[in-house]
């Protein structure tokens, strides 16, 4: 199992700075996914920065959420 999602904090280019439970700290780029169903909404930038840190994972409000494994894998 991959490490779990600790903090994650948004930034203004649609990218998440993530660290995980091993204190490894990696950057997530939304922006590929913005063009699809749900994430769309998330090219709302004030909507984009309500992301919070859901156990283990990641989500905003409206139901929006990320695999912790995505998260993780595909960070660099």
């Amino acid at each position: 199992m991959n490490p779990r999602v600790k903090k994650v904090i948004p930034n203004d280019d649609y990218t998440l700075r993530i660290t995980f439970d091993n204190e490894e700290q990696k950057v997530f780029d939304i922006k590929p996914l913005l063009d699809f169903g749900v994430f769309q909404e998330l090219k709302n930038l004030k909507y984009f920065k309500e992301v919070k840190r859901v156990y283990g994972s990641i989500a905003w409000p409206h139901g929006q959420d990320i695999c912790p494994d995505t998260l993780y894998e595909e960070s660099k």
